[in-house]
């Protein structure tokens, strides 16, 4: 049999064996088969889906999600490559299971593929020669692309036994080569699943109930992003509360290159309903925004108590007139007195946005002034609801506010902003005047998030409006309709109680043409939320996250000693103080992807500036010491490494001028967090300075590289 799955020839002759792998090509061919079929089965399905011509009433909405799911459906078949399936494991009763991406069953129902997310497939990810959980062995598949990358091979594979004596397998007892080598294999220039590498501690950590908070605490290499995104994948698959798209699921990512390296990892595990952003996406001016220049100012807006600003800013437009108002309408002079302001202001209900309450509190002063004219109320109702000059005084009482205005006059009115925020100094409320007050930097975002859910859409009042006058207007036409039918009936008794009836009414005029705005992806509630390198946000910044998460069930990335601005507390107090609830806490100790050459360099560095920094063990050795070199060397360093390798991705830290292409990129070492490269070559690494930043800064563009690290400097 020639195979078309195994390209064994770098392996050793042993593994070629038939007897060792004949099973496997039986299992890979049923499985291939399957989802052959079953693509063709949903394709069949979807065409007869859009030929469907009924699409009265219900029958075209329901048309039309069957046509999505059916699309999901294909295209999550679409992506699932010959490399489906990761590995197997064989039990003491001598069963075999292959674990996969998906689930795969038979079309008699029996299982073919085990979904990785499932509990019989964790002892794959889990067991240890000290606890088997009942395995007898266990194989992991190395997949690569073949020579013409039109599908992948399985170019060698790992068996673990966890039996004694003579009863072991004549496989590949020969330390881990598969498992190794896939953490080595040469990066490209976006992430892909790892699930083939997937370690016991990142499983178990991947596996842990969604209920609070769960922190994820480890240094570089030590699996915390693929952690992140196959947890978000399993809790879609596997939670309760996630399940069946019951509840959405956010995951943050630090900044837009991160974003753009993961952005294929969730749609080849088969998930495309999880949102992904940045904290800047969560807010419109956050497209623009600049960096905060001045850290002073960045500390004095990074706190929760600058976010508590925004309430009284905004209660500072609801309170009631000192006086009364004094109105002339046709009907005669009214008077709205301070006690009529204050019972019209209170039928705000609480947690209703500002904006969003404007309505209910007018409506309610029209019902107070009218109040008392007996049977000429409803008259006198009307006319006070068109009166310019009442609307203006109510204008003035509770006007419609924008958040970046409101966010604004924070900057440029320190009366305001003394008001709202008195635990500053007068010197603090001085320096953060400035004259272009709507310069937006990042350290303004979370105010100006907080400020938008405070007041909510300045447009709901006006378009609430527009649609009742709307609705009504579309009554009176179809009672006119319904009269004339009537007026024409044979049988008008019968057809008057059938047109009358309520229900018909709201069939006949419904709210077809009522307007709708666009829904804010990322506005929430979100039943969980991911968040990477989390060790860089601010109190402010989790607040954005806090309040768009009611449940306060996250999955908190991140290491300590890879904070730019330091991190003296634990993640228990951090987490806490923000409101985030008392966290759960899984550490990963294990450099899986790291040198150990790298690591013994870098971990001085970053050790010297903090003693107690969580820097992990590497586990294996590219065999390449760091070298070091002189800064003029830089493009020629670069050059002589992409001639040399075929394949694999280099980045440059610390020379912004470097002209990046397809396998290079150039970034500082905030940018280059969360990536991993072939090659870092480090520039001037004394630029980024002595303080804690800069020690950090040195660790994290360190350890980016999985495979060679060069230093170059101008001395």
């Amino acid at each position: 049999m020639t195979s078309t799955v195994f390209n064994l020839s770098a392996a050793s002759p042993s593994k070629s064996d038939p007897a060792v792998i004949g099973c496997d090509e039986s299992a890979f061919a049923a499985v291939r088969r399957r989802v052959d079929e079953q693509t063709a089965e949903t394709r069949a399905e979807l065409d007869a889906v859009r030929r469907t011509t009924d699409l009265r009433g219900a029958g075209g909405v329901e048309r039309d999600l069957e046509v999505r799911r059916l699309e999901r459906r294909l295209r999550r078949l679409s992506r699932l490559g010959t490399d489906l399936i990761l590995g197997r494991i064989t039990t003491t009763d001598g069963e075999s299971t292959y674990i996969g991406r998906i689930g795969v069953t038979d079309a008699d129902g029996t299982t073919l593929l085990v979904d990785w997310r499932t509990p019989d497939a964790a002892p794959f990810f889990a067991a240890t020669l000290a606890d088997p959980q009942g395995l007898v062995s266990r194989r992991h598949y190395r997949w690569l692309p073949n020579h013409e990358g039109q599908y992948s091979v399985v170019v060698d594979y790992w068996d673990e036994w966890f039996g004694v004596g003579d009863d072991a397998p004549v496989g590949a007892l020969d330390a881990q080569s598969s498992f190794l080598a896939g953490l080595a294999a040469s990066r490209s220039s976006t992430m892909t699943s790892v699930l083939g590498t997937i370690a016991g501690d990142q499983d178990a950590a991947i596996r842990a109930p969604s209920r609070g908070p769960l922190v994820v605490d480890g240094g570089p290499g030590t699996g915390k992003t693929v952690v992140a995104l196959h947890r978000a994948a399993y809790l879609v698959y596997a939670d309760p509360r996630l399940q069946g798209g019951r509840g959405r699921i956010l995951f943050v990512g630090p900044h837009r290159p991160y974003l753009a390296y993961i952005a294929d990892v969730l749609p080849s595990l088969g998930e495309e309903g999880v949102a992904t952003c940045t904290l800047a996406d969560l807010v419109a001016e956050g497209q623009h925004a600049a960096c905060e220049p001045d850290p002073q100012l960045a500390a004095l807006k990074a706190t929760v108590d600058m976010v508590a600003a925004i309430e009284p800013a905004v209660r500072f437009y609801e309170e009631p007139p000192s006086e009364g108002t004094h109105i002339e309408t046709e009907y005669g002079d009214v008077w709205v007195s301070v006690t009529d302001w204050a019972d019209a202001l209170g039928a705000a209900e609480p947690g209703v946005p500002h904006n969003e309450a404007r309505t209910d509190v007018w409506e309610a002063l029209l019902d107070i002034v009218a109040d008392g004219e007996g049977d000429d109320s409803g008259q006198m109702r009307a006319a006070l609801a068109a009166d310019r000059e009442l609307a203006a005084a109510f204008g003035k009482v509770w006007p419609m506010i924008e958040a970046d205005d409101l966010v604004s006059d924070l900057w440029t009115v320190p009366a305001y902003l003394r008001h709202c925020a008195p635990h500053l100094t007068d010197a603090q409320v001085t320096a953060l005047q400035r004259s272009d007050a709507t310069a937006w930097t990042d350290a303004d975002l979370p105010l100006l998030d907080a400020a938008r859910r405070r007041l909510g859409d300045s447009g709901f009042a006006r378009r609430e409006a527009r649609n009742r006058a709307a609705a009504a207007e579309r009554k009176r036409t179809m009672d006119t309709v319904v009269d004339d039918l009537i007026a024409s009936s044979d049988d008008g008794e019968a057809l008057v109680s059938m047109l009358r009836a309520e229900d018909i009414r709201g069939v006949i005029v419904d709210d077809a043409g009522a307007e709708h705005p666009e829904p804010d992806a990322f506005a929430g509630p979100f039943a969980h939320i991911v968040v990477d390198e989390a060790q860089e946000l601010t109190d402010a910044q989790w607040r954005m996250l806090v309040d768009r998460c009611p449940s306060r069930s996250f999955t908190v990335v991140g290491d300590r000693a890879q904070a730019r601005v330091g991190f003296t507390e634990s993640w228990t107090q951090r987490l806490q103080r923000v409101g985030a609830g008392e966290p759960r806490l899984s550490t990963l100790t294990v450099n899986y992807r790291t040198p150990e050459e790298i690591m013994r360099v870098a971990s001085p560095v970053i050790r010297q500036a903090l003693p107690d920094a969580n820097v992990p063990t590497s586990v294996r050795s590219s065999g390449i010491p760091v070298t070091y070199g002189d800064l003029v060397d830089l493009r020629s360093t670069v050059d002589d490494w992409l001639r040399e390798h075929a394949d694999g991705t280099v980045c440059v830290v610390g020379a912004p001028g470097f002209e990046a292409g397809p396998r290079v990129a150039s970034l500082t070492p905030a940018l280059a967090k969360g990536l991993e490269f072939d090659l870092v070559v480090l520039a001037d690494p004394h630029q980024f300075g002595s303080d804690v930043a800069g020690a950090v800064d040195r660790y994290v563009a360190m350890t980016r590289s999985t495979r060679a690290l060069v230093v170059l400097t101008s001395e």
